[in-house]
């Protein structure tokens, strides 16, 4: 008589093809299930320490090589990089205590960055604005102006303009903007007049900042255009920042003294939002990419950007988008910013 058998599906088996399997014995591994807690300590102390660096830096001092601010200029990066390189690390190590420590670095990434990962990209707007800086040595001075004008920017912003260079801009912007002001190595290009230029003492001993009124169709607006000092990290030395701190400081004073309600800051500040030594200006200024970009909007190096170090920041102007513009011979990407100009006076 032949006799059926049926196994049972309950709790008393296991599917040794089901996912959850798999990983199991991936960790295990020939130690038994014990040791996946056990391994791995290094690398989820790493994990945390990582975690720390990034919910901490602030705390980070610049008293040695400026290390604060080094930290905090390339900050997303931290995670980017050092998150994927410990997942790795883990599942090498087979330990489940590393992976799960690797959670939370990545947890407080995602609280520091992940609004900055969507596109908060809106329409409308009165007022384009755009700014780069050109490179003094750029090979095609001509060739990045006509590009940064195809833009469609109403008012423009040039840095590191070389005095050689200047007339070689002017012609070829003529065309699409009538009035434009250069004060040093900097310079302001209008579709609409401008009055009240004047340049403003950064500490540097020469020219590289300037304000002016732009008188638009919805009202007056006070911008400033600046390139702060740059910034060098050395062997020896670290990150150093000592003029572009001082000049940082200046241009945040001169901000705050300034009597206009509406005011468009652009420039190469050669530091990100994150960086504290610019928080003379940050403190009293949004960002564009922060409140109405998509993704990081990183502007330098071109060749492979890792910081946005080319701002446009605004005060009693509401940011409608914010993007990054094609390469030009510049080693910055130029950036570019919508904004809706308040009719209130």
């Amino acid at each position: 008589m032949a006799q059926a058998y049926m196994t049972e599906t309950g709790s008393g088996g296991t599917d040794p093809h089901r996912p959850g399997s798999r990983l199991r014995r991936l960790l295990q591994g020939p130690g038994g299930g014990r040791g996946i807690w056990r391994r791995g300590i290094v690398v989820a102390a790493l994990a945390l320490l990582l975690a720390l660096v990034m919910l901490l830096h602030a705390q980070i001092p610049n008293a040695v090589g400026n290390l604060g601010s080094l930290s905090e200029t390339f900050l997303p990066w931290l995670g980017v990089v050092g998150v994927p390189l410990l997942l790795i690390l883990a599942l090498v190590r087979r330990s489940a205590t590393a992976l799960i420590a690797v959670l939370v670095p990545v947890a407080v990434w995602l609280n520091l960055f992940g609004g900055l990962l969507g596109d908060k990209t809106g329409s409308g707007g009165d007022l384009t604005v755009a700014t780069h800086n050109v490179n003094a040595e750029n090979p095609d001075p001509s060739g990045t102006a006509r590009d940064v004008a195809a833009s469609g920017a109403d008012v423009l912003a040039l840095e590191e303009l070389k005095a050689s260079e200047v007339p070689v801009y002017e012609r070829a912007l003529a065309s699409t903007y009538k009035y434009h002001s250069v004060q040093g190595t900097v310079g302001l290009w209008s579709k609409y007049p401008l009055g009240d230029v004047k340049a403003v003492d950064i500490k540097l001993g020469w020219t590289r900042a300037m304000r002016a009124t732009v008188d638009t169709p919805e009202g007056r607006i006070a911008v400033y255009v600046a390139h702060m000092p740059s910034v060098r990290v050395k062997l020896a030395a670290g990150f150093t920042a000592r003029q572009r701190d001082t000049s940082a400081d200046a241009l945040g004073e001169a901000i705050a003294d300034e009597e206009l309600s509406r005011v468009i800051l652009l420039g190469d500040l050669n530091g990100t939002m994150n960086d504290r030594a610019l928080n003379a200006v940050t403190s009293q200024m949004r960002s564009t990419q922060g409140a109405a970009g998509s993704g990081f909007g990183f502007s330098w190096p071109a060749s492979f950007p890792m910081a946005r170090i080319d701002q446009i920041m605004v005060r009693g102007v509401e940011p409608m988008s914010s993007w990054t513009l094609p390469r030009t011979g510049s080693d910055h990407l130029p950036v570019a910013a919508r904004v809706k100009i308040d009719t209130e006076p």
